[in-house]
């Protein structure tokens, strides 16, 4: 059994002025100057708080987006998150012999504004992709949860428990090597919907839980100009109009190219965002390092609630 430290920032071996993010397995090609203040790289970092709200429960006004690498299978090969991938990052110190690994789990790289501080783009460089601001959207600044790169502008009291929802979100997480794209959907659309509409991070129930759902569509789609698969949901709730939940699956387009999950939940009714604008976000994602590169839905892909 592996014991390689879990992934962070640690002191770069071959440049120790700097950081330099560890996947778990091998060097990145991210590096970082080291963030002032925080304590020393060879003690652990405090733990996360347990018991944050759901992906569409914000307690807090404004909160800084980090990203977050969730493992969605068992990992089952060597996941290599940099650009330049393969032999050269294998191939140098571990963090084990450049210092002593944090006891606690890192957190990971966050997706962030285009480095152009272009507004209508949202770069999430851990998976080498960007996403488009497209109109009735902002940006994951104004968000409280750590995976979130899109939102509706605004908030509203959730119907059930108390707090503040908004009506639609967009959020992008790294998945496990070695599981296929449609594998991957079909096994995240549940907690997909139960994440939002059932229960949250807290245990609190905002729209009362979920009380049945349906399959709208599923199928093959290319997405930044890799071969993909989504899964769509339409979940009713016990309170509200309940919404629509898509999880959709394809390979990263940086460094081992790991899977990448990207979340899709809207409000029904006519509150809720165009039930379209996934359509016309998933077409807008492309390559941070190409950005000529078209999303492409396929034509299993349609409008209409």
């Amino acid at each position: 059994m592996s014991s390689a430290p879990p992934p962070g920032w640690y002191r770069d071996p071959s440049y120790p002025l700097t950081e330099r993010w560890w996947d778990g397995v091998a060097w990145s090609d991210h590096r970082r100057q080291p963030q002032m203040p925080e304590p020393p790289l060879a003690s652990p970092p405090a733990p996360t708080p347990p018991g944050r709200g759901g992906p569409r429960r914000t307690n807090t006004v404004v909160l800084t987006l980090t990203g977050v690498v969730l493992a969605a299978a068992v990992v089952t090969g060597a996941v290599v998150l940099g650009r330049g991938g393969g032999g050269a990052a294998q191939a140098e110190t571990s963090p084990t012999a450049a210092t002593s690994p944090p006891t606690h789990g890192a957190s990971s790289p966050p997706p962030s504004a285009s480095a152009t501080g272009d507004p209508n783009v949202v770069t999430d460089e851990l998976n080498g992709i960007t996403f488009p601001v497209i109109e009735g959207w902002t940006g994951p600044d104004n968000v409280a949860d750590d995976d979130i790169v899109l939102s509706t502008p605004g908030t509203y009291h959730c119907p059930g428990d108390p707090g503040l929802c908004e009506h639609g979100q967009v959020s992008s997480r790294t998945a496990a090597a070695g599981v296929a794209p449609e594998t991957l959907a079909k096994g995240d659309i549940e907690d997909a919907a139960n994440t939002v509409y059932d229960r949250d991070g807290t245990g609190s129930k905002p729209f009362g839980g979920i009380t049945s759902h349906r399959l709208v569509k599923s199928g093959q789609i290319a997405v930044a100009g890799r071969a993909g698969y989504f899964v769509r949901w339409r979940v009713t709730t016990a309170k509200g109009p309940g919404g629509y939940v898509q999880t959709l699956a394809f390979p990263s387009s940086a460094g081992s190219q790991a899977p990448v999950l990207v979340r899709f939940a809207f409000d029904a009714g006519p509150d809720g965002p165009p039930l379209a604008d996934m359509d016309r976000i998933t077409r807008g994602i492309r390559p941070v390092d190409d950005a000529a590169t078209g999303g492409g839905v396929g034509s299993s892909i349609g409008t209409g609630r």
